[in-house]
């Protein structure tokens, strides 16, 4: 499975090569891990288990879609510190 992994990235990077050059300065990881920024989605997915699989997965919970969509929402605008904002850009 590697090697075929590998053929299909190197097969993107034959045919996207501007995206590559256009990009290069958003791939500057060990600036990035100096600076103590996490790199890698290895916090993020954790992070979202905790704000919303706790919410929505509690006993005896059955969301809708709509739902589900709407608590996740609300959940990280209160998680993140900006529910002020959220809410003041939803009344009049």
């Amino acid at each position: 499975m590697a090697h075929r992994l590998r053929s299909q990235f190197g097969y993107f990077f034959v045919l996207h090569p501007p995206y590559f050059k256009n990009n290069a300065s958003q791939r500057r990881y060990a600036d990035y891990r100096h600076q103590k920024f996490f790199v890698g989605s290895g916090v993020v997915e954790p992070g979202c288990r905790a704000v919303i699989g706790l919410r929505l997965k509690q006993s005896g919970r059955h969301w809708s879609v709509r739902g589900a969509n709407a608590i996740i929402g609300l959940r990280s605008c209160i998680m993140s510190g900006r529910f002020e904002d959220f809410w003041a850009s939803r009344t009049p």
